[in-house]
């Protein structure tokens, strides 16, 4: 399972001219589901997002999280994130798991962040997204899980 993690200062998703998802400050979240991943890293990414430090204290030093600053999470499934362009300049998303296998997985992260105590905003799967994002520092991590 990988992920982009973005602090945004305010993100959202745009369906077919309809903004389906969005947040004020948090985390906008990118991510990618592959072929043998289960629900038990799913579980594992949304408490990383949960407790991932990425927002400044009094200090200056990213030493905060999602919940000690009141942010939000925008979860966005992203099967490009497992594209490879190793061989000619054509991506091959054939790491990338099928929706039948990643959307539950997607759906477990989301469950999981809400049952955390996060305020959880969603693209939809499969669709045609649009995202506006402006990012926060920037900081923006990727996470393998």
């Amino acid at each position: 399972m990988r992920a982009v993690v973005q602090r945004a200062a305010h993100a959202s998703v745009t369906v077919d001219g309809e903004v389906i998802g969005q947040i004020g400050a948090g985390l906008c979240v990118l991510v990618g589901v592959t072929h043998d991943d289960t629900e038990e890293q799913a579980k594992k990414l949304a408490a990383k997002l949960w407790k991932l430090r990425i927002f400044e204290d009094d200090e200056g030093k990213m030493n905060l999280a999602v919940p000690a600053v009141g942010g939000k999470v925008l979860i966005i499934s992203q099967f490009t994130l497992y594209g490879d362009a190793h061989k000619g300049n054509r991506p091959s998303f054939i790491d990338a798991a099928r929706p039948e296998t990643a959307e539950p997985l997607i759906e477990l992260i989301v469950d999981e962040l809400r049952t955390l105590g996060a305020t959880v905003a969603t693209g939809q799967f499969g669709a045609d997204m649009k995202v506006d994002l402006r990012n926060d520092g920037p900081v923006t991590l990727v996470i393998e899980i």
